[in-house]
């Protein structure tokens, strides 16, 4: 929006400058402010990889070969240079943000071998008994299964088989993410099936052949309104819930439905300490507002400073997706999924496990999950710790 297309390349209109038109001549930021605008996820000033200008990245291509790219720098396609033939990918696939993505026939970090197999071989050999191609939960190079696992400690895990057909993952109950404990610590887990002991029965070996009610009332009466039982926090015998972590009185509710949790912030306090939480939500106090009552409602800026800390880097008053209030993006409420400074990031694309974004253990921050203490992995769904407070 700061100059005309001409043949492929920008002609800028004066005050402004760059491939794209993106850099102003003078900039009214502070350093401080323009620096902070840069940081990547990791609070690393254009990855790294570039300078910081005006709050916007230009980033590091001496020789204009356009590699290394992205808001914040974050994509080198160098990365995909293979070291023996100079070319990308070796000429057998297209680089995307620094990784590979290797044509029919080909594999390896930078597509380098050759499979000696034909296509349909390998998919012949990749095939799940359910007819998917690794069952859905590993990647097929050359007719072999690497499944995607989610032992940290480096073993088979809980995804294996020739075809990652196994999924122990299906043995643990839902309050069960946070440990090893399969089939409830009722039964022995076989290649997904949970074969209980005696006394135990359910497909998680969770319910009590003594409790008088059946598995399905058990569970109804567990999971009130959620989609879960124990709203998939919490374990349930019988009809009763008992939240987890153990001894977190931050989970409760007759069916654990709510996480204090989600009232903090990064650094752990509670509404921003502008505010009271109550089953997991803020009551703000009079002159704050926001989901962590992060928002004060006084403002000492003119307008038009307060929409220019709001524009994104292509321009955009808060990505088109919030309002800007007093220098900052106040993104939908009817769209839950949006945020980041510019409300430019979209939560749906956090990993789910359990059914649950961040598995419950973390919060998600523009598209990843920031785990809490004692949690790590994709979906914050493995526990570092070996037991519970």
């Amino acid at each position: 929006g700061h100059g005309k297309c001409d043949c492929g390349k920008c002609k800028c209109d004066e005050g402004w400058y760059g491939e794209a038109c993106q850099y102003p001549t003078t900039c009214n930021l502070t350093r401080k402010k323009s620096n902070e605008m840069c940081k990547n996820s990791q609070d690393i000033i254009c990855s790294g990889a570039g300078t910081c200008q005006c709050g916007r990245c230009k980033c590091a291509n001496s020789e204009g070969n356009e590699l290394v790219y992205g808001k914040f720098c974050e994509c080198d396609d160098r990365e995909c240079i293979d070291d023996e033939t100079g070319e990308i990918c070796t000429g057998h696939g297209k680089c995307y943000c620094g990784n590979c993505y290797c044509e029919a026939g080909w594999h390896g970090d930078k597509c380098e071998f050759q499979c000696d197999i034909t296509p349909w071989e390998i998919k012949k050999r990749c095939t799940s008994p359910d007819g998917k191609i690794c069952s859905n939960r590993g990647t097929c190079v050359c007719g072999e299964c690497t499944c995607h696992d989610v032992d940290p400690t480096g073993d088979w895990g809980d995804i294996h088989g020739d075809t990652c057909e196994c999924d122990e993952r299906n043995c643990k109950a839902v309050y069960d993410r946070y440990s090893d404990d399969f089939c409830s610590g009722h039964g022995q887990c076989n290649c997904g099936r949970c074969d209980c002991k005696e006394g135990w029965t359910g497909k998680k070996c969770e319910h009590p052949h003594s409790c008088p009610m059946s598995v399905e009332e058990s569970t109804n009466k567990c999971q009130g309104n959620s989609n879960l039982p124990c709203s998939g926090r919490g374990r349930c015998e019988c009809g009763q819930c008992t939240c987890f972590p153990p001894g977190d009185n931050r989970v409760h509710g007759k069916n654990c439905e709510c996480d204090d949790r989600q009232c903090e912030n990064a650094d752990g306090d509670v509404c921003g300490g502008h505010g009271i939480c109550t089953c997991g939500r803020c009551i703000c106090q009079d002159g704050w507002f926001g989901k962590l009552c992060q928002h004060s409602r006084k403002c000492n800026m003119t307008e038009e400073e307060s929409r220019s800390l709001c524009e994104s880097a292509d321009g955009v008053l808060c990505s088109g997706k919030g309002s800007c209030h007093c220098g900052k993006c106040i993104c939908s409420p009817q769209e839950w999924y949006i945020s980041g400074d510019f409300c430019e990031c979209d939560d749906r694309d956090c990993d789910k496990h359990d059914g649950l974004i961040c598995t419950g253990n973390g919060v998600c921050s523009c598209g990843n999950c920031e785990c809490w203490e004692g949690w790590t992995g994709n979906a914050c769904e493995i526990w570092l710790g070996r037991e519970y407070p």
